[in-house]
């Protein structure tokens, strides 16, 4: 839900890139274009990067990723 409503925020380019990024997710979550990382102090929550300023805040739930949030890094990160 929280993804949705944030993703719906973005202009057009930003969109594109993300729906891209997110195809490569859904392949391989650990795609070195993605960045991903498992964010310290959070149980099983992962961030991975849109571009240098946006991430994507994701974990696995019963064997599928469940997206979080997305946002400008330090929000995101903070609160995922």
């Amino acid at each position: 839900e929280r993804f949705k409503k944030d993703y719906k925020l973005f202009l057009g380019d930003i969109k594109k890139t993300v729906l891209a990024k997110l195809k490569v997710l859904s392949e391989n979550p650990y795609h070195p274009s993605l960045r991903t990382k498992k964010i310290k102090g959070k149980e099983d929550i992962f961030e991975t990067s849109i571009n240098m300023s946006i991430r994507i805040t994701w974990n696995y739930h019963e064997g599928k990723i469940f997206l979080r949030a997305i946002g400008e890094h330090d929000k995101t990160i903070k609160n995922p």
